[in-house]
């Protein structure tokens, strides 16, 4: 309940409620003194009754005319906190800490509680110190700093962030390049399995191809993701070293099935004049016209 005082005829304090006067039992006379200017200042502003019949002046008048007490739980102030370039205007309680104003800048500034130094009139505040009781009123400006072990966090994860994307360019740079060797084994592959002799100069190449790009991978520095990606681009470059070795083998056996054999001997008969062929040389036919060439010169 919400009183105004006012001077009755007979120089009383006198609250009106509810059709009734309520006197304060103070006369003017006695507070007129110079040593009572508070005092009466504080008589002419705004009650309330607490529970009990207890007259105090109310919260939010107490507190804008520089009121202590219990009036400082329930006003706000509003302040600016400066940071950079940047200007933030915060509403909180006065009885707030500076923990607390740091917790609000968390989502404006992107900076942790234990990121962040504030600083009021010139000097840095502890987290526990009171707003009030370190002299913050309405409308003042904090500055805000960043921690320099903060700074120091960033830039090293800056850093290696930085090195992250790089040796995952790295790994796809590798990763282009066994593409294009992963065709040529396929290639190799078809005609090894199709019964085409291939030179074997054309598995050395390819493995020592493969090689260097398994080479190019073990030089890279990875973590996380980068590092899962590099594992696997080396798996798959052995897998294809591997394969070359078996289709290698497999090209320099000359036991192939029955039903290659046809491709396979006459690509033996263009190498070595029919020396380790499957068939003879020589057919019945051709032999017969020898002989007849001995009996004219009998």
């Amino acid at each position: 309940i919400i009183f105004e005082s006012h001077l009755s005829p007979n120089n009383w304090w006198v609250f009106p409620r509810r059709g009734r006067q309520l006197k304060l039992k103070l006369k003017v006379d006695d507070i007129a003194s110079s040593s009572h200017r508070s005092l009466r200042k504080n008589l002419s502003m705004e009650w309330e009754m607490r529970p009990g019949g207890m007259f105090v002046q109310r919260r939010e008048a107490a507190a804008d005319n520089g009121g202590g007490g219990n009036g400082n739980m329930t006003t706000t102030v509003l302040i600016t906190v400066v940071h950079a370039s940047s200007h933030y205007d915060l509403h909180l309680p006065t009885n707030s800490t500076f923990w607390d104003v740091k917790s609000l800048l968390v989502h404006r500034t992107g900076l942790q509680p234990e990121e962040q130094q504030l600083f009021f009139g010139g000097k840095e505040k502890d987290n526990e110190d009171n707003l009030h009781e370190e002299g913050v009123r309405d409308k003042s400006k904090l500055l805000l700093l960043e921690d320099a072990s903060s700074e120091e966090r960033k830039r090293e994860e800056i850093r290696k962030h930085n090195e992250m994307l790089k040796a995952s360019e790295a790994v796809a740079e590798v990763r282009a390049e066994v593409d294009k060797l992963a065709e040529r084994v396929s290639v190799l592959e078809v005609a090894v399995d199709g019964g085409t002799r291939v030179s074997d100069k054309e598995f050395l190449m390819s493995t020592e191809l493969l090689m260097r790009q398994l080479l190019k991978l073990d030089s890279i520095e990875a973590e996380g993701e980068v590092k899962l990606q590099r594992k696997a681009e080396v798996r798959r470059v052995q897998n294809f070293v591997d394969t070359l070795d078996s289709l290698k083998a497999k090209n320099s056996n000359p036991f192939t099935p029955i039903g290659k054999a046809v491709s396979v001997a006459t690509q033996w008969e263009t190498f070595d004049s029919g020396m380790g062929s499957l068939n003879a040389p020589t057919s019945m036919s051709s032999s017969r016209n020898v002989s007849q060439d001995w009996e004219r010169l009998d």
